[in-house]
């Protein structure tokens, strides 16, 4: 697999609407065939490195966990070119360790959400990618590392429960998923990281913890207020991680095997590819459409 330069894709979560000062920064609208992604993207460079930021709720968080239109988000980031992603998301923590003001880059998750699409195929065209490991172990090791550097105190893996919401838990769902073995919750990670990993882009989640969820019997309910506040100073800390991480990217980006998920993901046969779904799938799988 040859090497490529980086273009990191930036997803950015509550309190994080804007990615700071990028350098040559512009704002682009662009089109999906899935759809209408959350809003235009902003692309510019930090250190010589090429970032495209894309706000998950929109402009003015106006879009629900559950209406953001994930499959038209990762779509539009495969189309600016971007190598790899970079999710981050408010959460709340099920573990006392894992203390407001903090952060944690996902290793495993668990999908709870129900209303959402949660892939690109199914319509003509079946895939089945391998997802026992849903972040890449590479970005997250370079992201965890950068938060480091920017001084957030950051744990190395952790489970997150995605929720469907828009309501925050019950105290009894609250016990439930912590014996599972959930670490921390929130309501976006899926299917943003399946449709990812279909997009064949390498994809490393770094939670913002905001608050502790109502687990902890002598503690108030989780209130918005209060999630509201600590975002915005976890933004701050986001932003200084990015450019954390665009100084200490290596000069050239090496290949990553999640580049080929769809290698032998495809069950269809090539001969029942239709044009139609071929032109909806360009961006997605178009290395597979291109090949002979």
């Amino acid at each position: 697999m040859a090497q490529q330069g980086w273009h990191i894709g930036v997803i950015g979560g509550s309190g994080l609407y804007a990615p700071g000062s990028l350098d040559d920064e512009q704002s682009i609208s662009v089109r999906s065939p899935f759809g209408e992604p959350s809003g235009p993207v902003t692309t510019g460079s930090l250190n010589g490195i090429r970032f495209t930021f894309l706000a998950r709720h929109g402009e003015g968080h106006r879009l629900s966990p559950s209406t953001v239109n994930y499959r038209a988000n990762i779509d539009v980031l495969k189309r600016c070119g971007v190598t790899d992603i970079v999710a981050l998301s408010a959460i709340g923590s099920l573990r006392e360790p894992i203390r407001p003001g903090e952060f944690i880059a996902i290793d495993q998750l668990i999908d709870r959400t129900v209303l959402r699409e949660r892939s690109f195929f199914g319509e003509g065209l079946v895939a089945h990618v391998s997802l026992a490991d849903p972040t890449c172990p590479l970005l997250s090791e370079r992201v965890v590392d950068a938060a480091e550097q920017a001084g957030v105190p950051t744990h190395r893996g952790g489970c997150y429960v995605a929720i469907e919401g828009p309501q925050f838990s019950t105290r009894a769902e609250s016990h439930m998923y912590r014996e599972w073995g959930a670490d921390v919750i929130g309501m976006t990670a899926m299917p943003e990281a399946r449709l990812a990993r279909e997009a064949e882009l390498p994809y490393a989640l770094l939670g913002m913890v905001t608050d502790y969820d109502c687990w902890r019997e002598n503690d108030e309910a989780v209130d918005v207020a209060q999630v509201l506040e600590v975002a915005q100073e976890n933004a701050a800390k986001a932003r200084l991680s990015l450019r954390k991480l665009a100084s200490s990217l290596p000069p050239e980006r090496p290949a990553n095997a999640i580049d080929r998920a769809l290698d032998n993901a495809i069950i269809t046969p090539r001969r029942f590819w239709k044009p139609d779904i071929a032109a909806r799938l360009d961006a997605v799988a178009g290395r597979l459409f291109r090949a002979v």
